[in-house]
């Protein structure tokens, strides 16, 4: 029996896949629980609308963080901290601080998408990656001045 799945089935197929399964599993399991419906037509057409709806909104996203990367590709933001006799700042400049620098400049970005591995506590210029979607990421500049 051919059934569109409405939920992820651990060891049969995840959502919107068409699947053939036993008769016994499709009626006893599948159907029962709400995990699919029989694959007719009008399933397999809202299957596919759903589908091409999830590609399409994909590719959206895809395209605002190309847009996204674009703004923050090359950018240069400086700070100025306190800093002792050697160069050693006396606190940290963090993803959450280069996040709302950039909220200044009217550049939204999470800061879990800025790849700063360890906080930045020495003065100095510095090159971050932000990784604002899994394909794309953007390069900028970070100053740290000694006030």
């Amino acid at each position: 029996m051919k059934v569109v799945l409405l939920k992820d089935v651990k060891g049969t197929g995840k959502k919107g896949e068409v699947k053939e399964v036993s008769d016994g599993f499709a009626k006893n399991f599948l159907l029962k629980n709400g995990s699919a419906k029989i694959a007719d037509t009008s399933a397999l057409n809202e299957n596919k609308f759903q589908n091409d709806a999830a590609k399409y909104h994909k590719h959206q996203e895809f395209l605002r963080a190309q847009e996204l990367a674009k703004k923050i590709d090359g950018k240069t933001i400086k700070f100025a901290i306190k800093c002792g006799a050697n160069g050693k700042a006396f606190g940290s400049i963090t993803s959450k601080e280069i996040s709302e620098e950039f909220e200044k400049m009217g550049i939204s970005i999470d800061k879990k998408k800025i790849d700063l591995k360890d906080p930045i506590r020495n003065s100095g210029s510095y090159s971050v990656v932000a990784k604002v979607y899994p394909e794309v990421s953007a390069k900028f500049n970070v100053i740290v001045e000694a006030n």
